[in-house]
């Protein structure tokens, strides 16, 4: 048999299952698949917005967690000897009409904005590629029923059901708002994912596997997902920087992280009317949000461009 190209460029990784037996058939495999690795980072090397970008990406992440350590205040801590202070060297930032630091309040909601990106882009990229391959591979009334379902939750408006359930969950783990987001992300992505399982399923390598007994679920986790890995990873990336604006916009009108936690959302939102008159209140966790967002989609057109040149041209 001979080997069966991915749609990402290297050999089908079902032959590890197939024909062959032993590392010596997968070294050949694996190299392959280090050498395209290679062949991908070199491409990103070589888009200089989008390294500028992931070094934002890493100070700002640095920043954030280090920030407890860098400076004098916490972010629920209060100086009552300075209320409304513009920046100064002991406020780098200035403080709020209650007096609690600035800088510190802004590096702690640029942290839970980060965390709620990064775990929100996962959970829906990883329901995507799941929903997706299983409805592709599959077909007949699971299909039916999962497209269905993709459907149903396309046409609803995600922002206005967030706001009615989030009032429910209150005192609960911000972790239940995260879910929520990343529950209306991942439909559109599942449609692409279940339109290139519906190629890849008949491909030499699945058949070969499916042929020797291997579970179709084993097939989709081991053979099919794997050679989707340049679709999923752009699309978590651009995920983060999406759900990130959805966490802002909801916490804006207090649908989102609930006190006495903040985020870059619950800062922008409180501090909006001091923009004028106290502005270092709202444009600090403004301009970050504003760097965050843009940083992280630098990156993501540069994973895109590394894994398909072709689409450099038509951005």
């Amino acid at each position: 048999m001979t080997d069966t190209l991915q749609p990402d460029g290297g050999p089908a990784p079902g032959l590890q299952s197939g024909t062959a037996s032993g590392s010596g058939a997968q070294a050949p495999l694996e190299d392959a698949a280090a050498s395209r690795l290679q062949l991908v980072w070199r491409r990103f090397l070589r888009q200089r917005l989008a390294i500028a970008g992931l070094v934002v990406v890493a100070l700002l992440f640095g920043v954030a967690y280090l920030s407890p350590y860098l400076g004098r205040w916490q972010y629920d801590q209060l100086d009552f000897t300075a209320f409304l202070e513009p920046p100064s060297a002991s406020h780098w930032f200035g403080t709020t009409q209650n007096g609690f630091d600035v800088f510190a309040l802004t590096m702690r909601g640029l942290q839970k904005s980060l965390v709620i990106g990064l775990l929100g882009a996962l959970m829906a990229t990883a329901l995507a590629a799941t929903v997706g391959a299983f409805a592709g591979y599959f077909g007949g009334a699971v299909n039916t029923a999962l497209v269905t379902l993709i459907d149903l939750l396309m046409v609803l408006p995600a922002f206005l059901i967030i706001a009615i359930l989030s009032p429910s969950f209150r005192g609960h783990t911000w972790l239940i708002f995260v879910v929520l987001l990343a529950a209306f992300q991942w439909m559109v992505t599942a449609r692409i994912v279940r339109g290139m399982t519906l190629s890849l399923r008949e491909r030499e390598f699945v058949h070969a596997a499916r042929f020797m007994g291997v579970p179709g679920w084993r097939i989709i986790f081991r053979h099919i997902l794997p050679n989707m890995a340049s679709l999923l990873i752009i699309d978590a990336t651009i995920n983060v920087s999406s759900l990130i604006l959805a966490e802002v916009g909801l916490s804006f009108f207090g649908f989102g992280v609930q006190p006495p936690d903040v985020s870059l959302g619950t800062l922008i939102g409180d501090y909006a009317n001091a923009a004028l008159t106290f502005p270092w209140e709202f444009y600090f966790p403004a301009a970050f949000l504003v760097i965050l967002v843009l940083a992280i989609n630098l990156v993501g057109d540069g994973l895109r461009d590394a894994f398909d040149p072709n689409a450099q041209g038509h951005h």
